[in-house]
């Protein structure tokens, strides 16, 4: 006999993972209020962009006070190379939704082409592995030793791949991506092995558009509006669009909207001119928000200077 804890985390992770009785589709697409912080794990064209070496680190706590709630956990760099030619990065993510446990790391590529004087396009793709197991021993059972929940089930390594393109200059860019291209599919026999089924399906395909803009309204305040559109077969389209000013190049405010998901309160400031911390809080338009209050999603990002010099030129993607 599972409780009534184990029912419902059970129940999050087949309704987050799209999967069938026995079988469970984890084509990962994570889900991110501060995406303009977090670009390099939607798009490796993005890789190189800043000019400079750019860390970024990002948590993110989904549902807060929902049972076996989705926790998310992100680190990315990138730099330029060849004479900001090139763009290399890499990226890690960490995602825990009931018993499930799942790590990414991707490395990406990306080369950059230089339209005219002020705008630039880049191409790039990433690669990496998938490393997912689920923790069923540290699941508590009313009965004791039930030997479904004895052990954790092995971990299993798939591969994945994606293609972006980023298209900025100093007020504007729009980018395009596919992260993940594989399907691996994964099933859990009753002997506890792990099987897996590599598939590449167009119709299961995530599309990502990106784009947004920075007005100058004054000396001391800057408007950027910002929109990422997911479109998948079967799926309705999902608009995530913001709104943030700048004041005196410090410190950002902002709302969002998630359709159909979330209203959100975007908060960033420049600790110094290379750091920024920013902050979100999302409060759920749909019934789950009878069960949580909120989620909160946090970013830290520092951007080095190459050359001795200790500040990089402003950048507001």
């Amino acid at each position: 006999m599972i409780n009534r804890i184990i029912k419902r985390v059970a129940a999050l992770s087949l309704l987050l993972l799209t999967g069938t009785t026995g079988v469970v589709k984890a084509q990962f697409d994570a889900m991110f209020t501060q995406f303009m912080n977090n670009e390099m794990f939607i798009n490796p064209a993005y890789a190189g962009t800043k000019e400079a070496l750019s860390l970024t680190a990002l948590h993110r706590q989904q549902w807060v006070g929902f049972d076996g709630r989705p926790i998310t956990t992100t680190f990315s760099a990138h730099a330029p190379i060849i004479a900001n030619r090139m763009g290399v990065g890499l990226s890690f993510l960490n995602e825990r939704i009931g018993v499930l446990d799942r790590n990414i790391i991707y490395g990406s590529y990306a080369y950059h082409l230089q339209m005219n004087e002020t705008d630039y396009l880049s191409l790039g793709i990433m690669g990496g592995v998938h490393l997912q197991l689920n923790r069923l021993g540290n699941v508590n059972t009313v009965q004791s030793g039930d030997p479904e929940f004895s052990a954790n089930t092995p971990t299993v390594a798939t591969p994945n791949f994606g293609f972006g393109a980023y298209y900025h200059n100093e007020k504007f860019y729009a980018g395009f991506s596919i992260p993940r291209m594989i399907d691996d599919n994964l099933q859990v026999n009753s002997s506890g092995v792990v099987l897996k089924d590599l598939t590449v399906n167009f119709k299961n395909f995530h599309y990502y558009l990106m784009g947004g803009r920075i007005f100058n309204i004054s000396p001391n305040l800057k408007l950027k509006p910002q929109a990422m559109i997911k479109l998948a077969q079967g799926a309705p389209v999902q608009f995530d669009i913001n709104l943030s000013t700048l004041i005196k190049e410090r410190l950002w405010i902002g709302a969002a909207y998630r359709t159909e998901a979330d209203v959100s309160g975007l908060l960033g400031i420049y600790l110094t001119p290379q750091l920024l911390l920013g902050y979100s809080y999302d409060y759920p338009l749909t019934q789950i928000q009878d069960y949580t209050t909120g989620s909160h999603e946090i970013t830290l990002s520092y951007v080095f200077g190459f050359g001795g010099k200790k500040i990089v030129s402003p950048r507001y993607f």
